[in-house]
């Protein structure tokens, strides 16, 4: 009997991890290809030899997702597995459609086949969209096992855009090392929160040895998740965070819906900003597909060091990248600040763009007259400073969870950033959760 040949769809995070659990060395299948999207710059890569094991001595090719019907065809593919996440129920069955088409089996793996265990306890963190604000409460998870008296360790899940060989295995425990592994932006904003408060940050692409090495310093393990992806690890509590600001978005998006349905704790998260009726849509939402788990209510309140630095000032927004993008929200904590503390003007960043930001406006068209944090390499980091630079404004509002001064080193005006910590509403909160379980 041929092997089975598959290929694997992917955006450099979920694809390769499911890679390394179940196909590196499994000799009944032959990893063709893997595709990819989301993510700039990642296609026409190599998935190296030294990652991916014995059976492909040349690695694996990585190819944009637009080759994928020629893929099948070229390469007499059996099988295309959807390995990535945040995309809408209906975009999973067109691309199910597409690849059936073609004549392949379309394949979604599932926990039980993705799932590492630990010999230490996890706390999962993750959402039914990206920008529900997992980071705020990781961070909040983190403080609480902090004042149990637990050594904690936090494992975010993969970014890996530079050299996959040299990212197997990244230990972050202060800011040097943010440097060493020349993180981007996108990489910063998830890691140097925690580096801020004390926590090792481990990430990178062989999840297994990841784990092994985090597990030799930590009491518990918390998986930091990302977009809205299931864990990596099997978790003993599993936090799952809500937005009332896109309800419905927990019930129409894969594998958000996943998530939900497997959560021990949901988070409805922003009440303090969030209508009613979103409110109560999400709570609906969690009573039919999560009636067991418990709910805890939280907002993330926002705030600035010198507000009278908004007021009256024509400002431009920078919010988180992922959130804008592919999370299609059309305003974040920025669009708040500058509307709460007064601005005179929003400017539109959009006339001044340049160079790859020009393509993420033409990419995701409604986005709106906001400014994505996008900086997946050192050009788009350069392209987002000229952007910047560009927009006649008087002051920048940051709404990302790192201060962008420390990578855009040329900036011609003033900057403000906005924090937001996650606060639970009433009881029970997660300080009740985690005592009673860890207990």
């Amino acid at each position: 009997m041929r092997k089975v040949r598959a290929i694997i769809m992917g955006a450099a995070g979920r694809d390769f991890h499911n890679f390394n659990l179940f196909f590196r060395d499994n000799e009944q299948y032959e990893v063709l290809a893997f595709t990819a999207t989301q993510i700039p710059d990642v296609e026409g890569r190599i998935y190296p030899a030294e990652l991916a094991g014995s059976l492909y001595p040349q690695g694996i090719s990585i190819h944009p997702e637009s080759d994928l019907s020629a893929l099948i065809c070229d390469l007499d593919a059996d099988q295309v597995v959807f390995a990535y996440s945040d995309v809408p129920h209906e975009y999973v069955m067109h691309k199910a459609s597409q690849v059936l088409a073609a004549g392949a089996d379309f394949r979604l793996m599932g926990p039980n086949a993705t799932m590492l265990k630990s010999t230490r306890p996890v706390v999962s963190i993750c959402a039914v969209r990206t920008g529900s604000g997992k980071s705020q409460t990781t961070r909040r998870v983190c403080e609480i096992l902090k004042g149990m008296g637990k050594r904690v360790v936090v494992v975010r899940h993969p970014m890996p855009y530079g050299n996959l060989v040299a990212q197997a295995v990244q230990r972050f425990g202060d800011y040097g090392d943010l440097e060493r592994h020349r993180c981007t932006i996108e990489e910063r904003e998830e890691y140097e929160p925690h580096l801020d408060r004390g926590t090792v940050v481990y990430a990178g692409v062989d999840y297994e040895a990841i784990l092994r090495q985090a597990e030799g310093e930590a009491d518990v393990v918390v998986w930091d998740g990302g977009n809205n992806d299931w864990p990596f690890y099997r978790p003993d509590i599993n936090i799952v965070v809500v937005d009332p600001h896109r309800a419905g978005h927990e019930t129409t998006y894969h594998p958000g819906e996943t998530n939900l349905r497997m959560a021990d704790v949901v988070v409805i998260n922003k009440l303090d900003t969030a209508d009613l009726a979103g409110t109560t849509r999400v709570r609906a939402s969690i009573d039919r597909l999560a009636p067991n788990a418990v709910v805890v209510d939280a907002a993330s309140p926002i705030f600035v060091d010198d507000p009278s630095s908004i007021r009256g000032r024509r400002v431009l927004v920078v919010e988180d990248g992922p959130t804008l993008t592919h999370g299609e929200m059309t305003y974040g904590a920025g669009i708040v600040a500058a509307r709460r503390f007064g601005a005179a003007e929003i400017i539109d960043p959009r006339p001044y763009a340049v160079g790859s930001i020009v393509e993420t406006f033409e990419r995701y068209p409604d986005t709106g007259p906001l400014l994505p944090a996008m900086g997946y390499g050192g050009q788009q980091i350069s392209d987002l400073e000229a952007t910047i630079n560009a927009t006649p404004c008087d002051v920048v509002i940051a709404a990302t969870p790192i201060d962008l001064r420390r990578v855009l080193h040329h900036l011609n005006h003033p900057m403000e950033r906005v924090r937001y910590e996650l606060q639970e509403i009433g009881r029970p909160t997660l300080t009740d959760v985690l005592t009673e379980r860890l207990s």
